[in-house]
């Protein structure tokens, strides 16, 4: 009878071992692809900005102030791309710790040497994609600062002078702009890749 119990506590803890481990996976997964969602609509923002930049740079005649409300709506909306960008890669740092720890504690219960030595290999590979991931965000929430104040700048002398001498006038800061997105721009496809890398890994589909 004691036997008995014995195997039963050991196969429910072993249950919920495995729930937790899954559970676990499923909480990392969930996040690295909310994370992936958002830089891919920041990649996206991105673009979008600095095609109605570019596009209010180009334009020699006519009515300029289209082009430039096209281009002045997409400023907020790359500020706020901005601020998701930064707060993901704080809570990438903060959260880790934890999901990582989690996963080694699961490895740390597998009885096979073999077995045990590819789920760390596996583990391995993604917290390095995690690090590269975390970096490349806080690289580009960095280098969103001059982008963001290249916008401002074209933003405000254009508010009172939306002609084409005025947007000549801008001609060396709309260069900054151009220069500083590929940095941002760069950054954010970096953590792109390493995020769909972890996505792929992680996904329970075969």
């Amino acid at each position: 009878m004691k036997n008995r119990v014995s195997l039963t506590l050991g196969l429910a803890c072993a249950t919920l071992m495995a729930f937790a481990a899954q559970g676990g996976q499923e909480q990392l997964a969930a996040s690295i692809k909310q994370t992936r969602v958002e830089a891919k609509a920041t990649s996206d923002q991105l673009s979008s900005t600095l095609a109605a930049l570019n596009a209010l740079s180009k334009q020699k005649k006519g009515d300029l102030t289209p082009a430039y409300q096209a281009f002045r709506a997409e400023v907020p909306r790359t500020q706020n791309a901005a601020t998701v960008t930064a707060q993901r890669a704080d809570s990438m740092e903060k959260q880790r710790g934890q999901y990582f720890a989690n996963w080694q504690s699961t490895i740390d219960g597998i009885n096979n040497p073999s077995l045990q030595k590819k789920a760390m290999k596996r583990m391995k590979a993604a917290s390095q994609s995690y690090d590269k991931a975390e970096k490349a965000l806080q690289t580009a929430a960095e280098k969103f600062r001059p982008f963001l104040s290249d916008l401002a700048d074209v933003e405000k002398a254009l508010s009172q002078d939306v002609t084409a001498a005025g947007v000549k006038a801008m001609k060396s800061t709309v260069r900054s702009a151009n220069w500083n997105y590929n940095y941002v721009s760069d950054a954010v496809n970096d953590a792109l890749k390493e995020l769909q890398k972890m996505e792929k890994a992680l996904s329970s589909e075969a």
